[in-house]
């Protein structure tokens, strides 16, 4: 998981430079399929990011001030409708990059969560987390996570509870749902796996747990909190 987001942290920086490296390690013979994958998103984001192509488009005004793996897709003459971008989403004959884009199109479709289009928005990212690749399940929850929309909790609950799933999309689950922790029963789902094998969802729940503790205080800081000073 360290080496998958500094792959990611280097694609967010946009230097070029680091291209190097991280075409290295996307075409390195017998490396992590999540390192490959992130390294290759990496790659395109760099490329976008310092491209002339990139100059041209015309982005929608999203809620979030992330700097994700991927922009989300331009707009043309029309915006995309949820239909279309979902289809995008699940096509695996697309490359990674440009189902990234849909998947990030489709989260600010969803923000704020009462425009027309954001529940059908969630359902539409909620098929994602039945991909074949971990790193793409693992950002839908992260997606999930950011958007705290009550139509995400039987998608991520279902995640964090299969426990054969890769660790890092359970992890990402856990703390989506800590996002959520003022909605009914999402508490006792997290309590749940706070003995699970897995340290990194042991550790996951506990943060999640704070969250769901601070959304429900009402809080204005959650830094403020003393659990969670020091955690990222």
């Amino acid at each position: 998981m360290c080496r998958h987001e500094a792959a990611e942290a280097l694609g967010a920086l946009g230097d070029v430079p680091s291209l190097a490296v991280l075409k290295r390690f996307r075409d390195r013979e017998g490396e992590e399929v999540v390192v490959t994958e992130t390294c290759e998103l990496a790659v395109e984001r760099i490329e976008w990011e310092n491209g002339e192509g990139r100059k041209a488009e015309k982005l929608r005004a999203s809620d979030f001030s992330s700097v994700d793996p991927a922009p989300p897709t331009a707009q043309g003459q029309e915006e995309q409708t949820v239909e279309e971008l979902g289809n995008a989403l699940m096509d695996t004959s697309l490359p990674l990059f440009k189902r990234y884009r849909a998947m990030f199109a489709l989260r600010d479709l969803a923000s704020p969560p009462d425009l027309p289009t954001a529940v059908p928005a969630v359902l539409a990212l909620a098929k994602g987390l039945a991909d074949s690749s971990a790193l793409f399940r693992h950002e839908i929850a992260f997606v999930f996570g950011q958007l705290a929309h009550p139509a995400s909790i039987p998608a991520l609950t279902e995640a964090l509870s299969n426990t054969k799933e890769a660790s890092m999309v359970r992890h990402e689950a856990a703390e989506a749902l800590g996002s959520l922790g003022d909605e009914e029963g999402v508490e006792e789902t997290l309590k749940k796996f706070l003995h699970d094998p897995e340290a990194v969802v042991r550790e996951s729940v506990i943060v999640a747990l704070d969250m769901a503790e601070y959304e429900k205080s009402n809080e204005t800081e959650y830094a403020l909190i003393p659990e969670a000073q020091g955690t990222a």
